[in-house]
């Protein structure tokens, strides 16, 4: 499974109002353009910033509020930037039987962070994720949008390791 884009931003960049206001004008023609113009601030940013929820407002002649809770339902859109790393741990059925809870608690114990936080040296963003597509190799884990399966605390270890180097 390909991560998408909206998630993981290789080289954001940094806030910018006109940039902000070419993008959503570029999808606000869209239909249902909210989600589009979202993807491509998250795209371009590396998340929604806050300073571009009234720009999308008024361009979509939507509420803030709707914007908003449109940002805040779907997990793939960050209100503050990401970590270096983007280290999704898939929760689903198939990954919980195969220890995925475990697995999530000693990772987030391990970095120091709950579900959604990065690390205090912004290095690594923790997600956890209702199925990462890989259900024939519990637990699934993605970092930096490459699936791995039958994750353990200390591949997870390696893997950020790595990562890092």
């Amino acid at each position: 499974m390909a991560e998408s884009n909206s998630v993981w931003t290789a080289n954001p960049q940094a806030w910018d109002a006109a940039l902000a206001e070419r993008v959503i004008r570029e999808k606000s023609t869209l239909p249902g353009a909210a989600m589009p113009v979202l993807h491509a601030l998250q795209q371009t940013f590396g998340h929604v910033p806050k300073d571009a929820i009234p720009l999308v407002a008024e361009i979509l002649n939507l509420s803030k509020a709707e914007v908003v809770g449109v940002v805040s339902f779907y997990h793939d859109f960050r209100e503050e930037p990401p970590g270096a790393h983007t280290l999704r741990i898939c929760r689903a059925e198939a990954c919980q039987a195969m220890g995925s809870d475990a697995l999530a608690a000693d990772v987030s114990a391990n970095l120091g962070v709950a579900n959604g936080e990065t690390t205090a040296d912004g290095k690594v963003t923790l997600q956890e994720v209702f199925c990462l597509g890989n259900c024939a190799l519990p637990p699934a884990m993605m970092l930096d949008g490459k699936v791995y399966g039958r994750a353990t605390a200390e591949r997870v270890k390696q893997l950020l390791s790595a990562a890092s180097s």
